[in-house]
């Protein structure tokens, strides 16, 4: 069985091709970075190691991969009779594959139809839908009705930390023990093959969604904000702060809150998903810095982002939101002048100010809400300012 996967990097090769090739998969792996590409191909294989007490390494085989660029044909080809496809590159870069996905999917066609199923596994929500609609803009409405005879985009829920080290051997994988990889099953195409092992199939997608979203990434981006307000670097040491993690932990509940009033889910099994996320946070063998956890601070303030949905709809029926609220205020702190988002904030709230950075960036017109984010942003920002002066 051959599974083509679009993204050679930590999340492609420490999870989605890890589970995959668990599961019986040869890897191919598609990327644009020749670096990657040469490091899988010199070996046909690669290594990851799990971050627990034994540090236990793992190689990956076979893999091989291929340059969507200079490679191309090969890329067509490898998608015409590949078992499955996968992704993740980013959900800005899923326009990028749309072209030569859509190729190769014709050519699939034109071989015989073989049904298919392509995961798009990006942190976003609707991924595969997303990939789907860029997809279709390449073939006419013709060539869209043979495609979806035989082609389904079923979208997902991923999790698990991947991260890299450079050694005189090339890259290694640093992953977590942990995983969460969710399939829509009910947008499932019936391709013959056996459910993959480790993957968790349901008929209700969205509130794997909402918990990651709501509960895991923003619990992340709040300590990120509020770490770098006082100094750290990292997100463990972050959290070994006991008024940051009493705060993050807040914000995680009531998070927790959300998700449950929206989904109806057990608000207990949600605070005890909260104490495991908190606990994967602050894994000691994991170095996650603050900078990458907290980076494009502009978008993860946005109003349907993981922080701001939230707040506003919990205050609206009379939740406390005082976590949330100080999340936000330490997210419009987060002063990184190398990340692009984070200069182009805090140059908009010199020119304008705070209330009207708030207004415009997070949509947030809530009085309550919006006087309780200035209040502890001028609080936190007072923080920040002693410990710089």
């Amino acid at each position: 069985m051959l599974a083509l996967h679009f993204g050679a990097g930590n999340i492609g090769k420490g999870f989605i091709g890890y589970v995959l090739s668990k599961n019986g998969y040869d890897l191919c792996f598609v990327d644009v970075n020749q670096l990657h590409i040469d490091q899988i191909n010199t070996k046909r294989s690669y290594d990851i190691e799990l971050l627990d007490k034994t540090r236990s390494k793992q190689e990956v085989a076979p893999a091989y991969a291929l340059n969507s660029i200079t490679q191309k044909q090969d890329v067509i080809d490898t998608i015409a009779r590949a078992d499955v496809i996968t992704t993740s590159v980013g959900v800005d870069n899923l326009t990028k594959i749309a072209a030569v996905l859509a190729e190769g999917l014709m050519k699939r066609s034109a071989a015989g139809k073989k049904k298919l199923n392509v995961f798009a596994n990006e942190n976003a929500i609707n991924a595969s839908s997303i990939l789907k609609e860029e997809v279709y803009k390449h073939v006419s409405e013709k060539e869209k009705e043979e495609l979806e005879a035989f082609t389904s985009f079923p979208n997902t829920a991923v999790d698990r930390l991947a991260l890299s080290s450079t050694s005189e051997d090339g890259d290694i994988l640093l992953v977590e023990p942990f995983y969460e990889w969710v399939i829509d099953e009910s947008a499932c195409m019936d391709d013959g093959l056996a459910p993959l092992k480790g993957v968790h199939y349901t008929k209700s997608l969205a509130p794997y969604i909402d918990r990651k979203l709501y509960i895991v990434n923003q619990g992340h981006a709040t300590t990120a904000y509020l770490g770098h307000l006082i100094g750290y670097t990292t997100i463990r040491e972050s959290l070994e702060n006991d008024d940051i993690k009493t705060v993050v932990m807040g914000a995680m509940r009531e998070a927790a809150t959300y998700v449950s009033l929206k989904h109806g889910q057990d608000i207990e099994e949600l605070y005890q998903f909260v104490d495991v996320t908190l606990t994967r946070f602050t894994n000691p063998n994991v170095s996650d810095p603050v900078s990458r956890v907290g980076r494009a601070p502009i978008r993860k303030l946005g109003a349907n982002e993981r922080i701001v949905t939230p707040a506003l709809t919990l205050i609206k029926v009379g939740h406390s939101v005082k976590s949330l609220a100080k999340s936000i205020a330490a997210g419009y702190l987060f002063d990184v002048p190398e990340d692009e988002e984070s200069a182009k904030l805090q140059d908009f709230i010199r020119d304008n100010g705070i209330e009207k950075a708030v207004r415009t960036f997070s949509k947030i017109e809530e009085k309550e809400l919006l006087t309780s984010i200035l209040n502890e942003y001028t609080f936190l920002k007072e923080i920040a300012d002693s410990i710089s002066s």
